[in-house]
C-alpha cells in the first residue's frame, strides 16, 4: 500500500508542515521520517506543523506528534504547532504528553510569526 505523504516546505530556515488529512500510522510514520530527513538535509532552524485541519488524534498519533518534537528539538530545530483544535489539545493533555520546547500557535500566520522571531533570537545570541 502507498502511503500518502504530507509535503514539507522550505522558507527561508524553516520547514512548513501542513497537514490536511487524518493521519494514519503508515503516513503518521512516513511523516515523522521525512520531516527529521529534510531537517537534517536543510539545517532548518525551525518547523511549523499545522494541525489545522485535525480535528482528532488518537493516542498514536498524539506520541508521534510529542516525538517528532523531541526529536527535532535534538537536532537543534525548534518546533512551533500552529492550528491544534480543542479536540486536539484535550487528547494531549488526557494522554498526559509533554512538549516542553514546543511553542504553539492560533494559526499558521501567527506561527510564522513567532518562529520569525525565535530564529532570529538564537542568529543574534550565535557565537
Amino acid at each position: 500500500m502507498d502511503s500518502l505523504r504530507i509535503p514539507i516546505l522550505k522558507i527561508g530556515n524553516i520547514l512548513i508542515a501542513s497537514i490536511q488529512v487524518a493521519l494514519h500510522d503508515a503516513s503518521a510514520v512516513q511523516f515523522k521520517d521525512d520531516l527529521l530527513q529534510k531537517i537534517h538535509d536543510t539545517r532548518a532552524k525551525g518547523v511549523i506543523i499545522d494541525l489545522t485541519a485535525l480535528d482528532v488524534v488518537d493516542s498514536f498519533i498524539g506520541r508521534l506528534i510529542a516525538d517528532i518534537a523531541a526529536m527535532a528539538g535534538l537536532m537543534g530545530t525548534r518546533v512551533v504547532l500552529t492550528g491544534l483544535q480543542p479536540a486536539v489539545a484535550i487528547t494531549l493533555v488526557e494522554l498526559g504528553l509533554e512538549l516542553p520546547r514546543v511553542l504553539t500557535a492560533l494559526n499558521l500566520e501567527k506561527g510564522l510569526a513567532v518562529m520569525q522571531r525565535m530564529t532570529e533570537e538564537s542568529d543574534d545570541g550565535a557565537a
